[in-house]
């Protein structure tokens, strides 16, 4: 593990009034980086060949382009050394922990990582600390886990990785344990899932509501659990097929593959947002007693909101989420600071005052 001390050393070699935004070429870059320029910040964008047009197309957005064979060549000795020579602070996003994978990341890349980069691993379901535990550490609802498949009463949904798309999560929806070996069977066939990865797939009670996507930024250096909007994603072959009529839909047969291609605005009824800022609160008290320092920058607590009006939490994404939308659609970021923005002008502000206040280490590990 990269330690602390190890961090602090580069950070405190670095060139303080020339400090620039890291961030991977996919997801949420182009967020990362629009949010960098509107604080007047450098930017470096890691792109991979043959995937670096959009990084080029948006020319006000990337200062530099390091354009490499494959994203994990990152971690080859000179890359890093070129990222540290520009005073790096390398932002997380799915694409970052996806391409170069959990142990790289808390063991091989040196570079100063925005956020805590012990906890990105918590994301996944296969992990001894993972977000299940975290939330119920923080006294958080989360959908009923079924332990074995033979333990399914009731609509399930399971969750596994794609056996070809290793980004994607391959979820579908279950009535019975008869029902999940003739949907699994048909899958494993069909080359969608392979049996390892079904192995390791978890599988939830599939709540009935509404979903919120509720996006936090914790921030070190105000102490504060700050709400900063909602999103939903828009997903195929999910969206639009449900628009169909239900006898449409049972002509077709087709199986939803809810992969997420686009998002969409949404606010929530004011009364509820008492419980919104204390979801936020909870998770950060219990993310700091077991990952410490705790979170740092953005988390999503990915909800559902039942007819009680109760939330319960299906997901955790514990770095940069995937909602450019919420940069202009925002009413709570500008009940905050008067206008509204991204979560990537928010990771800006935060590393802006930690450098004019010297306390760029408290933000980075």
């Amino acid at each position: 593990m990269i330690g602390l001390q190890q961090i602090t050393t580069m950070v405190d070699r670095y060139d303080l009034k020339n400090v620039t935004l890291g961030t991977i070429g996919s997801h949420s870059g182009l967020e990362v980086m629009d949010g960098a320029k509107d604080e007047n910040m450098k930017t470096v964008c890691i792109c991979q060949k043959g995937r670096d047009l959009p990084y080029r197309r948006f020319k006000r957005l990337a200062d530099q382009i390091m354009l490499l064979d494959k994203f994990s060549d990152i971690l080859n000795r000179e890359n890093q050394e070129k990222l540290r020579e520009i005073n790096t602070v390398m932002v997380a996003n799915r694409a970052f922990t996806a391409y170069l994978g959990y142990d790289n990341i808390e063991n091989n890349f040196k570079v100063p990582v925005f956020g805590n980069r012990s906890m990105l691993r918590a994301e996944e379901r296969t992990a001894p600390r993972n977000q299940y535990y975290l939330l119920e550490k923080a006294g958080l609802r989360h959908p009923r886990l079924y332990r074995k498949p033979s333990e399914i009463d009731g609509p399930a949904i399971v969750k596994v990785q794609e056996a070809k798309r290793k980004l994607e999560r391959a979820f579908f929806f279950v009535s019975s344990y008869e029902d999940f070996k003739k949907k699994t069977k048909q899958k494993i066939e069909d080359g969608m899932i392979s049996k390892s990865d079904l192995d390791s797939a978890a599988i939830e009670e599939y709540v009935i509501g509404t979903y919120f996507n509720l996006n936090f930024f914790m921030s070190p250096l105000s102490g504060e659990a700050e709400f900063l909007g909602i999103e939903r994603r828009l997903q195929t072959n999910l969206h639009d097929f449900i628009s169909l009529p239900a006898r449409q839909q049972m002509e077709l047969d087709l199986q939803p593959q809810n992969i997420e291609v686009g998002h969409t605005p949404a606010s929530i009824r004011e009364s509820l947002l008492e419980k919104v800022f204390e979801m936020g609160d909870k998770f950060a008290v219990a993310a700091r007693k077991e990952y410490p320092p705790g979170v740092i920058g953005p988390i999503s607590l990915q909800s559902i909101v039942t007819t009680d009006l109760d939330f319960v939490v299906y997901d955790v994404s514990l770095r940069v989420p995937g909602n450019p939308i919420m940069a202009t659609t925002s009413p709570y970021t500008k009940y905050y600071f008067g206008h509204t923005m991204g979560v990537g002008r928010r990771i800006a502000m935060e590393i802006k005052q930690a450098v004019a206040e010297r306390k760029l280490r408290e933000i980075v590990t």
